[in-house]
């Protein structure tokens, strides 16, 4: 839920700075749930609906008399401008990978411009949006200067409907406490980037208070033309203005007169308090009236009626517990008899001064020794060879020499 507080405080229009010696009871569209997923949807959905539609003319990149070449010529077989003397003959032409040629799937107007929102989705939303305006740190988090706000809901008296000057709008909204808020958005103003600015929307600036009024007496008319600030009626509340960009909890200053239509407009939670302008519309409820979990387990009434832990359920229930072969020793001694003991061994060589590893150190010693000694008696067996073929060889030059 949004909000607790039953009333909020009525300031005088001509006075702001004065409460007046009353309250006005909140509706309970301001206990509606804080659903910002809901809103972001519905807002998205909703803005595309102001689009118009646009395309890409049929004949786009199509304006000349352009021809392949054909194969033969060592050049890419696209269609290609006609005659001569000048840079543009021969360029490729009518392809989408060419200068001046066809867009790639091109934009046609037959495309899914708008989009079409459920009444009882975008109601929902601007519940949400409105009770977001209740609540200031939400607020805050859209970047809106509130420091020296009495209150939030903030609500005005009815005489505010009737001003008639922007002078005296001005005057309002400062003895509301908005003059921060009024500075900010009119600092802000400046010349939009792009093309839009020759579009009839030239400047653009950041987003003030929001005025809600019952009756319009001239309130539209005096606040128009403040930078920033909106007007709008309580029977034509838009998702648009009070969460603008998708993101709710807008700076609203509410009339009384507006803040007394919202329960007629959007009803109450009680038993058949739906809504009364509104056919078959009620107000969203959250699934949840606490949504402290871990305050609902642990307290008395549910811990009260919940079995014992149980413990010791695999033995219980016959399932025993699969161990790993590679971990435990066990395990791995029945399945694979002596390897435990050839780990051990392995172990036992890099353990400095065990038997194992003089062992192995001896072993490897005798080994050396025997490659040594065998090593020298090839040495002598090569040069008895060696010596046996000289004398062979010298024989044979005697026998040829007789």
């Amino acid at each position: 839920m949004a909000t607790a507080r039953p009333t909020a405080s009525v300031y005088k229009f001509d006075s702001p700075e004065e409460k007046e010696q009353k309250q006005v009871k909140l509706g309970a569209v301001f206990a509606a749930p804080l659903r910002s997923d809901l809103v972001k949807t519905v807002h998205r959905d909703m803005s595309k609906n102001h689009r118009q539609a646009q395309g890409v003319k049929y004949e786009q990149g199509y304006d000349t008399a352009a021809i392949s070449w054909g194969t033969g010529r060592a050049v890419a077989r696209i269609p290609r401008v006609p005659g001569g003397g000048t840079h543009r003959s021969g360029q490729g032409a009518f392809g989408n990978m060419c200068r001046g040629g066809g867009m790639f799937a091109p934009l046609k107007t037959w495309r899914k411009w708008h989009r079409k929102v459920n009444v009882g989705e975008k109601r929902h939303a601007i519940a949400c949006a409105i009770a977001a305006t209740a609540v200031a740190p939400l607020v805050q988090a859209r970047g809106h200067k509130i420091d020296e706000v009495p209150e939030l809901p903030l609500v005005v008296s009815n005489g505010a409907e009737s001003v008639t000057k922007t002078k005296n709008a001005v005057e309002l909204l400062k003895g509301l406490g908005c003059e921060d808020e009024l500075e900010k958005s009119r600092s802000s103003k400046q010349v939009r980037c792009g093309k839009g600015k020759l579009r009839n929307r030239r400047y653009v600036c950041r987003k003030g208070p929001l005025v809600v009024y019952g009756k319009d007496e001239g309130i539209s008319k005096s606040f128009r033309n403040i930078p920033g600030v909106e007007t709008s009626s309580v029977e034509r509340l838009n998702l648009l203005q009070l969460a603008p960009g998708g993101h709710f909890g807008r700076f609203t200053v509410y009339t009384e007169n507006a803040m007394n239509r919202l329960s007629q407009i959007y009803g109450s939670y009680k038993a058949g308090g739906g809504s009364d302008e509104k056919k078959g519309y009620s107000l969203p409820r959250s699934p949840m009236t606490n949504t402290d979990i871990a305050k609902i387990i642990n307290s008395n009434e549910v811990q009260s009626v919940l079995k014992p832990a149980k413990t010791g359920l695999n033995q219980a229930a016959g399932i025993k517990q699969r161990k790993s072969v590679l971990k435990n020793q066990s395990v791995r001694g029945r399945m694979c008899p002596g390897l435990n003991k050839r780990i051990a061994i392995r172990r036992a060589e890099h353990v400095k001064g065990s038997k194992v590893q003089k062992s192995v150190a001896a072993a490897k010693s005798k080994r050396l020794a025997a490659v040594k000694a065998h090593k020298k008696q090839k040495k002598q067996f090569y040069k008895e060879l060696q010596g046996a073929y000289k004398v062979e060889a010298a024989a044979e030059e005697e026998a040829d020499e007789e």
